[in-house]
């Protein structure tokens, strides 16, 4: 029996991993749980699972619990995701909270001795070389739970030491991937959030559309698997069957292949190193038909030349990235900006900003704090 704790339980990720401890009561308990502000699902899923503690991060007053889950020990506030991944004991924390509000979270969980699920880009993003040193103290591997960086982390379980020359990260090309430059610009948010093979929340699917989603996954795959940014290629794969692939020295390439189910990649991650069922379709080779592979292009898509360029340049510049590409897409969602303004707000704040430590967590939430403040001061010259 594994006790689990889920940050961000009632997004997709949270929810399938639901789905799956559903599956396996005898195997998972759920020891915490915590959402954002969508209380009322939260208070079912508290209902069903019962754990010791949850937590909202919009708070609302304890009076407003119902009576029938205030049987387990309520967080209100950020403090909630303290709460559940350092005062609650569970053996493994899933993180898949949207945001840099993830990279607290991680470096709690690896303070506190749990296994972490990471199923946020954000903190090796913004946090890598302090997170990947946090995890080494700790002793426990990162689980990777993005279906592209688990493929590749399953691709290197037979590796033994033989190292990877290079990693090939593949993308969907999102909604707009046969678009030319100029309709990408002007780009509406219904049409950005139109996403061809997933369903997911608003931000990550904007930054399916706008390929931010790859670039923070190339970040994330530095750290993750210590690959220099040159050695890690984006290959358009619109069937997204293909879920990534590793290739070394002697030419061989080896990938993995499933349905596009999520479920698959967050149980790995709870199950590693053992392979459960998921109960979802299995990949019928026969009934694929052709699976096409496009390289990733940075003009189009200029997010792809901007991680490569924050990796390169070093210290708080994917925070700052970050940071500027979660404002810009807000303000985008809201509709005060067309969609080529996100990239440029983007690039503005990198211009603006120039060279910021990273040495700490104090300097990252910093640079954070300077980059969305920067896109609220050009927001009028890319405005509708």
């Amino acid at each position: 029996m594994q006790s689990l704790a889920i940050l961000g339980s009632t997004g997709s990720i949270g929810t399938q991993a639901l789905d799956l401890a559903r599956q396996y009561p005898d195997r998972f308990r759920i020891a915490a749980l915590t959402a954002r502000g969508n209380k009322e699902k939260l208070f079912q899923q508290v209902r069903e699972f019962r754990p010791d503690m949850a937590g909202l991060t919009d708070p609302i007053p304890m009076s407003d619990l119902p009576e029938n889950v205030r049987f387990c020990h309520w967080v209100m506030g950020p403090e909630a995701l303290h709460a559940a991944v350092a005062e609650v004991p569970a053996d493994q924390v899933l993180v898949s909270v949207v945001g840099i509000a993830g990279l607290q979270s991680v470096m709690d969980a690896m303070e506190a001795g749990r296994q972490v699920l990471l199923a946020n880009k954000e903190a090796l993003v913004t946090g890598g070389r302090l997170v990947m040193e946090a995890a080494r103290r700790a002793g426990k591997p990162l689980l990777p739970v993005d279906s592209e960086h688990s493929a590749i982390f399953q691709c290197l379980q037979g590796a033994g030491d033989n190292q990877p020359v290079r990693l090939l990260l593949t993308a969907s090309g999102g909604p707009f991937r046969t678009w030319d430059q100029e309709r990408i610009a002007a780009a509406t948010p219904a049409q950005a959030l139109r996403h061809p093979n997933w369903s997911m929340g608003a931000k990550i699917t904007v930054d399916s559309a706008s390929m931010f989603n790859k670039a923070l996954e190339i970040m994330e795959a530095r750290w993750l698997f210590d690959m220099p940014p040159e050695k890690i290629q984006v290959v358009v794969h619109p069937q997204s069957i293909v879920h990534s692939a590793v290739e070394f020295a002697d030419g061989a390439v080896i990938a993995q292949l499933g349905t596009p189910d999520m479920r698959l990649p967050i149980l790995y991650a709870m199950t590693y190193p053992q392979r459960w069922p998921t109960g979802g379709r299995p990949l019928d080779l026969f009934a694929l038909g052709q699976l096409t592979f496009e390289p990733g292009d940075p003009q189009r898509f200029p997010a792809l030349r901007l991680a490569g360029e924050c990796l390169n340049a070093g210290g708080a510049a994917c925070a700052i990235l970050n940071g500027a590409n979660e404002a810009a897409v807000a303000a985008f969602l809201r509709e005060e900006i067309p969609f080529g303004g996100i990239v440029r707000l983007v690039e503005g704040a990198l211009e603006r900003l120039g060279q910021l430590p990273a040495n700490s967590l104090a300097d990252i939430f910093d640079a954070d704090a300077q980059a969305r403040r920067v896109v609220a001061e050009l927001l009028p010259s890319v405005r509708n």
